[in-house]
C-alpha cells in the first residue's frame, strides 16, 4: 500500500512537540522546522523505518531537504 503524503506529514508533526500540527507542507524543510540536530535525524530514520519498513541512511537523509523529498525516498523504496 502506497503511503499517504498527508499521513507521512502528520507522523512527522505529531512525534516533534515543536512542530504545531498542520504547520508542515510538502515544500517545508524539515531541518528549519526542527532546529536540525543528529538526535531529530535518529528520530526521523527512526519514523521511516517503523512506520513504512524503509531504512534510510544517514546519507540518504542528507540528500533529502524538504518534506516531499523525503517522502519521495520513502515510495521510491516501497516500489523497488
Amino acid at each position: 500500500m502506497q503511503p499517504n503524503l498527508e499521513d507521512f506529514i502528520s507522523k512527522i508533526e505529531d512525534e516533534f512537540e515543536e512542530i504545531k500540527p498542520g504547520t508542515l507542507s510538502p515544500s517545508s524543510s524539515f531541518r528549519e522546522a526542527l532546529n536540525w540536530n543528529s538526535m531529530n535525524a535518529l528520530i526521523i530514520m527512526a519514523i521511516i523505518t517503523s512506520e513504512f519498513e524503509v531504512v534510510i541512511g544517514p546519507e540518504d537523509l542528507k540528500n533529502c531537504d524538504t518534506v516531499q523529498s523525503l517522502f519521495d525516498f520513502v515510495v521510491s523504496k516501497l516500489s523497488i
